[in-house]
C-alpha cells in the first residue's frame, strides 16, 4: 500500500477526495469496530474484489465516491448500520486489490462488477447505499441487476439521465483549487457549510486515522473514474436513463453545493414511491456530520 495520506473532498460531479498538506494529526480515537476488521478478498466473474464485512443480519452493501477506498467510509456511520445489519464496503473497480475491468471505466461498468460481486458473496437481494459516485453506480445497479437490489438509499448524489443540477462554476473553480497550501480548509469548505467547518473537517479527518492502513485510488484510477462520472453527468451513460424500482430513500444535505439538493427532488419524482431527507445546516458530507441520524432513518427504511 501506498504511504497514509488523508484525502477528503469532491468533485464537481462526485465524491472526490484531493491530497491534504500536512501532518496526519496524531492521537487518533480508540479504533472504531469497522477499522478493526481485515480487508478480505473474493474472486467474482469481474476479477477480484477486496472488502470487508461488519455486523449480522440483513446484507447492506455501501458503494465509495470518486477516489475514495473502503478505508474513507465515516466508521460511526458504519458502526451504527452494522448494529441492525451486515454492512459490506469494498473497494471500486482498480482500488486496493480490486481489478480494473477491460476497456473504458464506466459507471455501468462499476455497476456490472458489482453485480459480480454481490452474487460471489451470495448476498441475494441485499440493500443497497451509494455516496455521490457511489450513488450513481447504485443507480446503474438498480436498472440493471434489479434482482441484485434490495432496497436503495441514494445519498448526496444525481440522475444521470443529462438532467441534473451541477455545481456552479465558482463551485467548480474552487474544486481545482482546493487541497494546497491551506491545509486543506478549502477541500473541507466543499464539504462542510461555513459554520460547521472548524469541527467538522478535522473530525472526519482524525476518524479516517483509525483505519490501520488507509489506502486511496491511483492517479490513473481517479482520472478514469472521473471520466465515467463526467459521461454520467450528462447522460451519455446508458443506464442513467433506465427505470428504477426499488423502494428507494434519497439524502443529502441542505447546503450540499457539489451535488445540489434539488437533484434529491428530481430523482424522486422519477422513483415511484421514493422518500427524500434533507438535513439542515449540512452539505456534500452530511452523512458525516448527520452520521447518527443519517444511520437511524437508513436503519428504519430498511426494517
Amino acid at each position: 500500500m501506498r504511504p497514509r495520506r488523508i484525502l477528503a473532498a469532491a468533485t464537481a460531479i462526485g465524491l472526490l477526495l484531493v491530497p491534504l498538506s500536512g501532518a496526519i494529526p496524531a492521537g487518533a480515537a480508540a479504533t472504531p469496530s469497522i477499522t478493526s476488521i481485515p480487508v478480505q478478498v473474493v474472486q467474482t466473474t469481474d476479477g477480484a474484489v477486496s472488502y470487508r464485512s461488519d455486523g449480522s443480519g440483513p446484507s447492506l452493501v455501501l458503494i465509495m465516491g470518486l477516489s475514495g477506498s473502503q478505508d474513507t467510509w465515516p466508521p460511526d456511520l458504519v458502526n451504527a448500520l452494522a448494529t441492525r445489519h451486515r454492512v459490506i464496503t469494498f473497494d471500486n473497480a482498480g482500488i486496493g486489490e480490486t481489478a480494473m475491468p477491460p476497456g473504458t471505466l464506466t459507471i455501468t461498468a462499476m455497476a456490472d462488477q458489482t453485480a459480480a460481486f454481490i452474487t460471489a458473496l451470495h448476498l441475494h437481494h441485499p440493500a443497497v447505499l451509494g455516496w455521490s459516485m457511489g450513488g450513481m453506480i447504485a443507480q446503474a445497479l438498480a436498472v440493471r441487476h434489479r434482482g441484485d437490489v434490495g432496497r436503495l438509499v441514494l445519498s448526496a448524489t444525481f440522475s444521470g439521465n443529462g438532467k441534473a443540477r451541477l455545481p456552479t462554476a465558482a463551485t467548480a473553480s474552487a474544486l481545482t483549487n482546493a487541497g494546497g497550501t491551506d491545509n486543506g480548509n478549502a477541500t473541507m469548505a466543499l464539504l462542510f457549510p461555513p459554520d460547521q467547518l472548524a469541527t467538522q473537517g478535522p473530525a472526519f479527518i482524525k476518524a479516517l486515522t483509525a483505519y490501520p492502513n488507509l489506502y486511496l485510488p491511483s492517479a490513473t484510477v481517479d482520472k478514469a473514474q472521473l471520466a465515467a462520472v463526467t459521461s454520467w453527468a450528462i447522460g451519455s451513460d446508458r443506464a442513467g436513463h433506465g427505470r428504477i424500482v426499488a423502494r428507494t430513500l434519497i439524502g443529502d444535505g441542505a447546503d450540499d453545493v457539489l451535488t445540489p439538493p434539488a437533484n434529491a427532488q428530481k430523482m424522486a419524482r422519477a422513483i415511484p414511491g421514493a422518500r427524500v431527507v434533507i438535513y439542515p445546516d449540512a452539505g456534500h458530507g452530511f452523512l458525516i456530520q448527520d452520521a447518527t441520524a443519517w444511520a437511524a432513518e437508513v436503519n428504519k427504511f430498511l426494517g
